[in-house]
């Protein structure tokens, strides 16, 4: 026998075994995970009241089975509710504040997950308007009085992924900025590191260190950056196994997916925690669902690059969602306290059915004759973001919002369409800076 033998298979023993994935969703868990596509394809039906979102879209994109009429007519009528600048060439094409650079770019990932030729005048047109976005958002990090993107790094982030998934070349100025970003530990919101900014920026360096036409001086920076992004997600497991908590779990492991990073045992016990998730109802936002979805395959958001739109698998039927009968329902009580630095501004007990949402009970609160609760909100990629009550919002330049406690001191993870109080709850809304 070869005295090398053993030495070769031990070699093929690694190279067999060492290459699969401890991330990989364990079997007995595709009925979960068809449910979870059904779900989302509900969504897409035009009866439904869910705001149009290409978040949604590309979840089914790249889910490994398909419902491609429903696909399809769904794409409609995104390009419908998305006419910008349409008789405009692109070199004529200006600035627009809204749609905001992180829906724009979610479009344009859309377009991609589509196969759509991105070499016509609207196509061009899309990528112009992306790029003055990113501009504008690096003009405003600049401004030493303000130093922070129009938007957040997270829509910035999305939005160069966006462009370096289509292969657009990026100014290099504005990845230094996302990278300067990142060195400064400027991912963060007011509860600390945000785990789904972090995946999403790293999502965006991992696509550019793909892609050519850089300086030689941006690759080692991007393999820098990635490594220490992957150590701090990896960091903030809880011991649930959630990465920062179960809502940003999703892009967390994407990024993990998509930096060949499946064999960590850490990604195993993130899988483990969002399918525990899944299993029991957890996932209500569309957003937070469309992005699960592909983890559930096995990809990421870079896996949109090399779609190929000819070969999904047209597997899937969903018949037409049927409201849901409501019969009686035993009533709960929750109370209302909307306070800012000084006092109260509003304090009230309702009697409210089980199982409505905050949003409902906030609705419902504003129609009471002897003292109605005013508040304002604004649609967000991950749905209604409070922004004013009783009058009380943020004005332009003032770094404020409202933060909403379960009593005495919880904030909520969830937004105000998706979180269902408990009996006897007391809801805080407090107006403090950030």
């Amino acid at each position: 026998m070869d005295p090398r033998w053993p030495w070769v298979f031990l070699l093929l023993l690694h190279i067999l075994f060492g290459s699969v994935q401890q991330c990989e969703i364990p079997r007995g868990n595709s009925q979960a995970i068809r449910s979870l596509n059904a779900e989302l394809l509900k969504l897409t039906v035009a009866e439904t009241s869910e705001e149009l979102n290409p978040s949604i879209y590309l979840g089914l994109r790249l889910s490994d089975d398909h419902s491609l009429a429903r696909e399809s007519q769904y794409l409609q009528r995104l390009h419908a509710a998305f006419q910008s600048n349409a008789s405009r060439p692109p070199s004529e094409v200006h600035y627009q504040e809204h749609p905001g650079t992180g829906r724009l770019a979610l479009n344009l990932l859309a377009l991609r997950a589509a196969c759509q030729n991105m070499n016509t005048i609207t196509g061009k047109q899309l990528v112009t308007q992306l790029k003055l976005h990113l501009e504008e958002e690096m003009k405003q990090i600049d401004n030493k009085s303000i130093a922070h993107p129009v938007t957040n790094y997270y829509q910035y982030s999305l939005g160069v992924l966006a462009l370096c998934v289509h292969s657009k070349k990026i100014n290099e100025r504005v990845i230094d900025k996302l990278l300067h970003a990142e060195a400064q530990s400027k991912f963060r919101h007011i509860r600390g590191l945000s785990v789904d900014t972090e995946a999403m920026a790293g999502l965006a360096f991992a696509c550019l260190k793909r892609a050519t036409g850089y300086t030689p001086e941006l690759a080692p920076k991007l393999d820098h950056v990635v490594n220490r992004l992957k150590k701090k997600i990896l960091r903030a497991q809880t011991s649930e196994g959630a990465f920062g908590n179960i809502y940003s779990s999703p892009l967390a492991v994407q990024f993990l997916i998509a930096t060949r990073s499946s064999r960590e045992p850490k990604c195993a016990n993130g899988v483990a925690a969002l399918l525990r998730s899944l299993e029991q109802g957890g996932f209500k936002n569309s957003l937070i669902m469309s992005q699960l979805l592909p983890v559930l395959h096995g990809k990421s958001y870079l896996d949109l690059a090399g779609l190929q739109c000819n070969a999904g698998r047209d597997s899937l039927e969903v018949g037409t969602p049927s409201p849901k009968p409501r019969g009686p329902s035993q009533p709960i009580s929750v109370r209302l306290i909307v306070e800012n630095s000084t006092s109260h501004l509003y304090k009230q007990l309702l009697q409210v059915p089980l199982g409505a949402s905050l949003l409902d009970i906030l609705t419902a609160a504003r129609k009471l004759g002897h003292k109605p609760l005013s508040f304002e909100t604004e649609e967000t990629l991950s749905g209604p973001l409070l922004t004013s009550m009783m009058g009380l919002k943020a004005q332009k330049g003032e770094r404020k919002y409202w933060k909403i406690l379960r009593a005495p001191n919880t904030s909520l993870r969830e937004g105000i369409a998706d979180y269902i109080p408990r009996n006897r709850e007391n809801i805080i809304f407090r107006f403090i800076p950030w």
